[in-house]
């Protein structure tokens, strides 16, 4: 019995009795393992009510609390559902957690768990009743039909069975003892929330080349910034576009619309981060949600790589050589319609990304088939990270949603540190011209000009690649600007892409065409989608 105010409620002992087990013995004790390896406990029940109120019904403004405490082996579950039994008259729910951080040896991973929330329509895999993820950056949250945490949708607490989700995605040795409150608030709903979204449209200059970044995080997820200080950043930064990708929620989606603006175009968007890699959804329909709750094992990703199509978006493995835990992708590119070569400050992770990339260019042009654009962002999350670094630099048609997405799609792209630096590439042959993106289809032995002018890049050195590797080197001056031309033929070179570089740290500038030391080269300054040579019949 609970009046006014909280009562406690003693630990659940099938959580208890039930958590501690690892993934065999849960199959074997008839626990409910799904196929992303999903464990649900026994429901907690709010069935008590106020004695003194009409009907049995609490009175309004009374809140009824509950605990639940258990404990979590290595390798028993990726999500762990607690079912919440929510009474008629609740218009409130309530949340924080907590979980234990024993010291582990050198070298292992410790504990980290994440936490979300489903509503009375469930937690099918991809299904209706998503209602947030904060992941790891907070320890409570609320959710009422007028408001909610940043990272949770506002709506009805309608009654049924809610579901509480811990995502345990490391568990020391010792295991993880967990407890999840949950509160309840009886009362009438407030009034609805109204959603802001941002416009599909902004003034734009006509078919023009757009910078964007499009990875961004914002208080919905695990970032910092507020998503007014992301526009803001954007804006200094000197770009036209974002998209707003906070992990595995839509919620910023729905206030995006305040901070846009004829100079700004703010697009949807959403990071999945399953447990073997993560992927940027861009350009999602208002509110649209996308799952991250399976494995490369599940075969489930084509199906949400489709939904995104449907909705004319893009699909972008992000960062995939990511040394974090469940950061690297293991998907493979074959439902890709670009891919994240470049991810904040250049790193050997982005060097290898690169090379991978470059790899699957020379695959697309053996086979015929087509070949995956490549991509940077700055995965801001705070400060220090700086928005804008790198970028995308885009070819498209208008600064809309559609024109920016098919400019991404169609390659017409490339890449660089800030909008400090500027490329125009172009390939010429046979009295036809080609840029980035494009295919340049010309006499097998004709003379073929590839032409590069840059800025931005003092002391820089630029570098012309095809199928064959390296074929050009040439450095730039102190002022960072020039420009370079070089000759081949379609015989030679399937394809020519540039990449410009800065000096390495010792001040040279790396030897593309020798084995050794002298191999390295300075962080990348702007690198180019592919122009295509074809052999004219």
């Amino acid at each position: 019995m609970c009046r006014s105010g909280t009562c406690e409620h003693d630990s659940n002992p099938a959580v208890e009795s039930t958590a501690g087990l690892g993934r065999r013995d849960l199959l074997m004790a008839g626990g409910v393992l799904g196929a992303a390896g999903a464990l649900t406990l026994a429901p907690v029940s709010f069935a008590e009510a106020d004695e003194a109120a009409p009907a049995g019904v609490p009175a309004d403004g009374t809140e009824v609390t509950r605990t639940i405490t258990g404990h979590l082996a290595t390798g028993a579950a990726d999500f762990v559902h607690l079912p919440v039994e929510v009474p008629r008259g609740v218009n409130q729910i309530a949340v924080s957690y907590t979980y234990d951080k024993p010291a582990v040896p050198s070298g292992t991973p410790g504990n980290a768990c994440d936490i979300g929330l489903f509503d009375e329509r469930g937690t099918a895999l991809g299904g209706k009743g998503f209602r947030g993820w904060s992941g790891g950056a907070r320890t409570s949250f609320v959710v009422n039909s007028e408001e909610a945490t940043p990272g949770y949708l506002p709506g009805p607490v309608n009654p049924g069975t809610w579901h509480v989700v811990l995502g345990p995605y490391q568990v020391a040795p010792q295991g993880m003892n967990y407890s999840v409150t949950v509160t309840l608030r009886h009362g009438p709903a407030g009034a609805p929330f109204k959603p802001n979204y941002p416009s599909e449209r902004a003034k734009g200059r006509g078919r023009a080349w757009y910078r964007g970044d499009c990875h961004l995080h914002t208080v919905h997820s695990d970032g910092k910034r507020l998503p007014s200080e992301v526009a803001a950043g954007a804006r200094e930064a000197g770009l036209d576009f974002i998209v707003s990708t906070d992990h595995n929620t839509s919620s910023a989606h729905a206030v995006w619309g305040e901070y846009a603006g004829p100079d700004l175009l703010i697009v949807n968007g959403e990071e999945i981060t399953t447990r073997n890699g993560h992927w940027l959804a861009l350009g999602l329909d208002n509110g649209s949600w996308i799952d991250w709750r399976y494995r490369s094992r599940d075969d489930a990703f084509p199906r949400f790589a489709r939904q995104v199509r449907r909705q004319g978006g893009l699909v972008v493995p992000a960062h995939p050589y990511c040394p974090y835990v469940a950061c690297q992708w293991k998907f493979g590119y074959e439902d890709a319609d670009a891919v994240e070569v470049w991810n904040g400050p250049w790193t050997y992770d982005d060097e290898s990304a690169v090379d991978t990339w470059d790899a699957m260019l020379g695959t697309a042009m053996r086979t015929g088939e087509d070949w995956l654009p490549a991509m940077a962002n700055s995965d801001a999350h705070s400060v220090p990270q700086v928005i804008g670094l790198p970028q995308t630099v885009v070819y498209a048609d208008d600064l809309s949603r559609p024109a920016i997405l098919e400019g991404i799609r169609e390659g017409r792209s490339y890449v660089a540190e800030s909008s400090a630096v500027t490329v125009a590439f172009t390939a010429s042959g046979g009295g036809r011209q080609a840029g980035i993106g494009e295919t340049l289809r010309v006499a097998a032995d004709t003379p073929v000009d590839v032409r590069l002018e840059v800025s931005g890049v003092p002391n820089g050195t630029v570098r012309f690649i095809t199928d064959e590797g390296q074929l050009h080197q040439e450095s730039l001056g102190a002022a960072g600007t020039g420009t370079v031309v070089w000759r081949t033929t379609a015989s030679l070179a399937a394809y020519v892409r540039a990449e410009v570089r800065h000096p390495k740290a010792d001040g040279t500038p790396g030897k593309g065409n020798t084995m050794g030391p002298d191999l390295q080269w300075g962080a990348m300054a702007a690198l180019t989608n592919p122009i295509v040579l074809r052999i004219r019949d």
